[in-house]
């Protein structure tokens, strides 16, 4: 049953409405009815290997990492292959919250309106934590204008300024290895610098399911 969301949400053809009024624009003329929604309290798990490069400059980061989701409130746990915590990035609609070791191995928090704001922040690049969620999910995040391609339209998906591609699958069909995948941004401003260029890789322990 899991793999007909994931269908639902990626595969057909024609242009989708989806959640929150954004378009889907898919590549022939079909249509499917939206896929039904997701559990409020949801766990994902597995690896996870980052490369930001800026300036011809790369920083890489590899790991595990822990996904909670319950309602609107997202938490997010990086650590080292050997346990070690590098950070926990939080947000939900009072903001959002990091929490990460200092140079000097004290933790730190900062606060603020974007997740992905305090990552680049604190940790030298974004993390897109408001999409994560619905795309390891195998369906695009509500509310953006989404982009689907691929031999089945399930393949690769562009949205907000990210590409995902789905590189493995699990036996119901749900990712279970993607990329995700930005340019580098220029700066816009003095108090909006260059942002680095990022390759996310992730590859799940089993498919997503309700929170224990």
């Amino acid at each position: 049953m899991r793999r007909r969301a994931a269908l639902g949400a990626l595969g057909g053809l024609g242009a989708l409405a989806a959640p929150g009024g954004a378009v889907v624009l898919l590549g022939a003329c079909a249509s499917l009815p939206p896929p039904p929604p997701l559990p409020p309290e949801r766990s994902h798990s597995g690896r996870f290997a980052i490369t930001a490069t800026l300036d011809g400059r790369s920083d890489s980061q590899s790991g595990r990492f822990v996904l909670q989701t319950r309602g609107a409130e997202l938490t997010l746990d990086l650590a080292t292959p050997l346990g070690t915590t590098l950070a926990r990035l939080q947000d939900g609609p009072e903001g959002a919250r990091l929490r990460a070791p200092a140079p000097d191995g004290r933790m730190q928090e900062v606060q603020g309106a974007s997740a992905e704001a305090l990552a680049l922040q604190l940790l030298g690049w974004p993390l897109p934590l408001a999409g994560i969620p619905f795309w390891i999910e195998g369906r695009p995040m509500p509310g953006a204008a989404v982009q689907l391609r691929g031999a089945d339209g399930a393949d690769l998906l562009q949205q907000d300024g990210w590409t995902i591609a789905v590189q493995e699958r699990f036996a119901d069909g749900l990712p279970r290895r993607l990329q995700i995948t930005r340019p580098a941004l220029a700066g816009t401003a003095p108090d909006q610098p260059p942002q680095p260029a990022l390759n996310l890789r992730l590859v799940l322990d089993e498919p997503g399911g309700a929170a224990q």
